[in-house]
């Protein structure tokens, strides 16, 4: 018998960020300024002299991007992992360049960070712990990551937010907007575009981040998971609640190597395709079954262990679709596995979310328009990773949006820009001052395209020759064992 669409997830509570300082934005505009001034200096120039031939490409302003993200590091570093693990919408270039995003950054004094361990778990750092290495083995943008070993000699992982970082994002997520009218202005929006549609996500995200409880919470729920599900190949670190809390996460420390080094995970000697199959596996059956996945994905998160199991770490975002978008998932799904009905459910999903003006830009309407429907997402999920593009897939759907909305892609001014980002962003302070937050449907679906962004760059690496639905036995077992008429929604765990 069919099974209802559930909600038992995790539930997360964002940190709420401190207004910032007139002093402060002013203090931290001008270190903004003078950073990307001086990496963007010759830049800048040589679009001077050729500025007959049109804006300068992105793959070409990488580079001084990437240093100026390093030098202001925090926000901008997190930002820079969204890059680095996106080359079907910025470029193989680009990317690459801010490769160097998902695992660098800044180093915290050892005064500090035992300073933040001390007053979060209430003792002295060596009541407990045996030993607690001085320098870090994780250094992320909003936190740090130290090795240690527990009195009953346990060797764990020690995960500690940066100290001030909630008035550092605060303050820099206000003065990210004068950096895309500066990048507008170099590239004629060519790399500009795809930061800012990413932008307003990315704000939520990083405030679910500073509260380490949330991925603690995620950490119980998806390691019952995986076992429940024997899911051999695949690890989530275990929790230490009692030694954790809001600014600390003590939990099991993992051995191993990024899943995209391919020297060193040649060197272990496992082969990583079954792996990213595995991870692919547990993110259809936790999307399918509860509408939740780890929201994070990038290679910096996903490391080969010495044991030859795969680690997923970094579980401070959990994606969460909302009932209608859970249902378009799994509607699509199905319709790729050869259920031909769903299609209209799908494209009806469409027209439900963006209004009927989503046909007329297309100039479609009634079964034309699922046909075209189709002829955009079907190929993209059942074709070999080495022949689509997930990323172009999306950036189709938001051009066609674009258009429906009577915003031509190719004259989208910086002026319309961010006058959509202001509005966005009043609207967004309302929303707190009333205690609401971000619709479920824009977080999860935001949550949602990144994922399969990270997922083309490992299809692409090592399962070029297979689709994303390649595995259609285990997906179809899914879709047989939930009824989509039966989800009443739910409240999360």
């Amino acid at each position: 018998m069919a099974r209802p669409l559930t909600r038992d997830v995790p539930r997360v509570y964002p940190r709420r960020l401190p207004e910032p300082s007139t002093v402060a934005l002013i203090r931290r505009g001008a270190t903004i300024t003078k950073v990307v001034g001086t990496r963007f200096a010759p830049t800048a120039l040589r679009q001077l002299r050729t500025i007959r031939q049109g804006a300068l490409p992105g793959a070409q302003l990488a580079r001084p991007l990437r240093k100026s993200f390093e030098d202001l590091g925090g926000t901008f570093m997190k930002f820079g992992q969204i890059i680095a693990s996106s080359p079907g919408m910025f470029g193989d270039d680009v990317a690459d360049e801010f490769r160097a995003c998902l695992d660098t950054g800044p180093a915290v004094p050892f005064a500090d960070v035992r300073q933040r361990v001390e007053e979060e778990l209430g003792r002295p750092l060596y009541a407990v712990f045996a030993d607690f290495e001085p320098e870090p083995i994780g250094t992320a943008s909003i936190a740090v990551v130290h090795r240690a070993r527990l009195h009953d000699g346990r060797v764990v992982a020690v995960k500690v937010l940066r100290p001030s970082i909630e008035r550092v994002v605060a303050t820099d997520l206000d003065l990210m907007q004068p950096l895309m009218d500066i990048l507008v202005r170099l590239t004629g929006e060519q790399l500009a575009g795809s930061t800012l549609q990413m932008l307003d996500g990315f704000r939520v995200q990083i405030g679910e981040e500073m509260d380490l409880r949330n991925e603690a919470r995620a950490l119980v729920h998806f390691r019952r998971l995986q076992n429940e599900f024997d899911l051999t190949l695949l690890a989530v670190p275990e929790p230490y609640p009692e030694l954790s809390g809001r600014n600390v996460l003590t939990m099991e420390f993992f051995d191993g190597v990024p899943i995209d080094d391919l020297a060193q995970v040649a060197a272990l000697g496992f082969d990583p395709m079954p792996l990213v199959q595995e991870t692919m596996r547990a993110f259809f059956l936790t999307t399918v079954r509860w509408g939740a996945f780890h929201g994070d994905v990038h290679a910096g998160n996903m490391m080969m262990l010495r044991d030859g199991r795969i680690g997923v770490i970094d579980w401070g975002i959990v994606g969460r679709l909302d009932p209608l978008t859970h249902r378009f998932f799994v509607s699509l799904l199905s319709a790729a596995m050869g259920n031909e009905d769903a299609w209209s459910d799908v494209t009806g999903f469409i027209t439900t979310t963006y209004g009927p003006s989503i046909g007329e830009a297309v100039g479609l309407s009634g079964d034309e328009l699922t046909r075209f429907v189709r002829s955009i997402f079907e190929p993209a999920l059942t074709r070999p990773f080495g022949e689509v593009s997930l990323a172009g897939l999306m950036q189709t759907i938001q051009l066609q949006v674009a258009t429906a909305q009577g915003i031509e892609a190719h004259a989208r001014t910086l002026g319309a820009i961010l006058h959509r980002l202001r509005s966005q962003r009043r609207i967004r302070r309302m929303a707190d001052e009333s205690g609401g937050l971000m619709s479920e449907f824009d977080r999860g679906t935001f949550l949602l395209a990144k994922q399969l962004m990270y997922f083309e760059r490992y299809g692409r690496m090592f399962v070029s020759e297979l689709p994303i639905l390649h595995d259609r036995e285990f997906i179809g077992q899914l879709l047989a064992e939930v009824d989509l008429g039966s989800d009443q929604g739910g409240s999360g765990s």
